[in-house]
């Protein structure tokens, strides 16, 4: 066990990612493993449509490009690489991976993990596949790799895969994995750690092109959270406190190698641009894995009627009734209507005097979403409201995916290391396990005396993130001082939520309290209807969930404000 530094580099937070951002991070200052994460719900039932057309498709092809242009670079400094571009093709990967090196004449080590694919176990599925730990990506670097390449591993496996194989951690080493994990997950959306996406990015120094973040991790599982020198953004407790809550929910933060509990995480400054996280406590993991299975949920198609000038609400009755008409002989399994009031009184310009009235239908059929509600539309043209026009025609209609969560044990997939000489390292799963419970709610900080408040908004004194989980949303919360948590952790309640967010009042709303971080986390279960891929909602990702969240007026002690 060695107890010098690991230095880990992400050079890709999702498919789309910055392409010039490997070379950044290769060039940029000193890193040992750079890692990129290309997979998300979403992102599965993409290549898995790609798979459909080309069976040796499947994986993010533009990882080969970041590679045709800096696998020497990496070779020369010795930079090892990490990834999950395999999708679902990981060993397709790893093959295009040999080839390129060979054309390019780099002797590369290269390895994959695969057992992760689980499709052929849910009938009717595209893609099923379960989240694998790190210790597949430990064993392919302990036998020498310098290229690995996964499928569907938890975005945190890519960090603790490479310091269990540079530190020599087991898999009852909890509380070194579980830090892994939270540095794992601080690095895991790139930009996302250096003020990209950030509440209070009017001060994080230039956003023009934020620097891709990097942790130093130490033998005992604590880190530094940093950038190279020069880059844009910047590393802040504001910044790193951001992206530990985005995605998550309570204090337990499971995943398959360890459980980190996230109440103990205590974050701090160390210099410019440096964070560092301590005293992470890790638990056994939860004795089943989580699989992820997409499947087609039917066809969706939608129609943005634009209404102008005076009487929006009449004029959007009047259309309603009339495509509810027009579709009553065959009308789709679901019809959903929202009226978007961007229009301004005597505006400057036509476009600022409109609203916009959506409807999107779904249904099991694509006719039933396609050519009768592009005939509906389009036949009103002369018959309707005022002003009568459409953003754009409806086209044929196109399939949606559902996401579901499902769980199997440990010991039912196969998780095997693929070393670069050919041979197959069967991963065993974790012997020991617990099964997660709650944890009780910490003890509140007291509250600020009584004094005059104002009428503001929650974003002036706090910072919010939010993400997705298939069909939930979460908003993490979070005061900059002590004294605006002292009133945040008692104004803030998941009442009070359902009141500033009236599309989660009649949802099941959770509040997580983690004074650590002077953070609220809430999950909204059912927001997003069938997960992202099935677009039920505005905002189907929940984005901008808590930058809503943020803009939403209370009463706010004078003295915070």
């Amino acid at each position: 066990m060695t107890a010098t530094p690991l230095r880990i580099g992400n050079f890709s937070g999702f498919y789309g990612d910055r392409l010039d951002a490997l070379r950044e991070m290769l060039t940029g200052g000193g890193t040992d493993v750079l890692t990129g994460d290309y997979l998300a719900e979403l992102t599965m039932l993409i290549l898995a449509r790609d798979r459909l057309k080309d069976p040796g498709a499947g994986y993010a092809r533009t990882f080969l490009r970041q590679l045709e242009d800096c696998l020497g670079l990496a070779h020369e400094r010795g930079v090892r690489l990490v990834t999950n571009a395999g999708g679902l093709n990981p060993a397709g990967l790893a093959d295009a991976v040999r080839q390129l090196a060979g054309r390019l004449g780099i002797p590369v080590r290269v390895a994959h993990v695969e057992g992760d694919d689980l499709t052929a176990r849910y009938p009717g599925s595209l893609a099923a596949h379960a989240y694998l730990g790190g210790f597949g990506i430990a064993a392919c670097l302990r036998a020498g790799a310098d290229v690995v390449v996964t499928g569907r591993v938890t975005d945190a496996a890519l960090v603790t895969g490479p310091a269990a194989a540079h530190f020599g951690w087991s898999a009852t080493d909890h509380d070194r994995l579980a830090g892994a994990v939270v540095a794992g997950h601080v690095l895991e959306c790139g930009t996302q750690a250096t003020g990209g996406n950030y509440a209070f990015f009017r001060g994080a120094g230039d956003l023009r092109r934020p620097g891709f973040p990097l942790a130093e991790i130490h033998a005992d599982g604590s880190s530094v959270v940093t950038k190279h020198p020069g880059t844009g953004g910047l590393v802040d407790t504001g910044t790193v406190t951001a992206q530990l809550l985005y995605e998550t929910a309570g204090a337990r933060y499971a995943g398959p190698d360890v459980t980190a509990r996230l109440d103990t995480v205590r974050i701090g400054p160390d210099g410019t641009d440096r964070v560092r996280i301590e005293g992470v406590r890790g638990e056994a993991p939860p004795p089943g894995l989580k699989v992820g299975v997409n499947r087609l949920g039917g066809f969706r198609n939608e129609v943005v009627f634009v209404l102008t000038g005076l009487d929006i609400e009449a004029k959007a009755a009047l259309v309603r009734e009339q495509m509810t008409d027009a579709l009553a002989k065959s009308p789709p399994a679901q019809a959903r209507w929202e009226l978007v009031r961007t229009d301004r009184p005597d505006a400057a310009t036509e476009e600022t005097a409109s609203a916009l009235l959506r409807l999107v239908v779904r249904d099991p059929e694509r006719e039933a979403v396609g050519r009768a509600l592009s005939g509906a539309a389009v036949e009103l043209a002369l018959a309707s409201y005022p002003g009568f026009h459409v953003l754009a025609p409806p086209g044929k209609g196109s399939p949606y995916g559902v996401f579901e969560d499902a769980y199997v044990p440990h010991g039912e997939v196969d998780h095997v290391a693929v070393l670069h000489d050919g041979r197959r390292v069967p991963v065993p799963p974790p012997q020991d396990t617990a099964v997660l419970t709650d944890v009780p709610e910490p003890p509140l900080p007291e509250p600020l005396p009584p004094g005059p408040v104002r009428r503001a908004p929650l974003g002036l004194v706090a910072g919010a993130r939010s993400g997705d989980k298939g069909g939930d949303a979460n908003v993490g919360v979070w005061a900059r001082d002590d004294r605006t948590w002292r009133w945040l952790a008692h104004e803030l309640t998941a009442e009070r939520f359902r009141q500033l967010i009236p599309e989660a009042a009649a949802l099941p709303v959770t509040r997580h309290v983690l004074p650590n971080l002077r953070a609220v986390n809430f999950v909204v279960e059912g927001i997003l209807g069938e997960g992202v891929a099935a677009q039920a909602r505005f905002d189907p990702q929940a984005k901008a969930l808590g930058e809503w969240l943020r803009s939403r007026h209370l009463d706010i002690p004078e003295a915070l404000l």
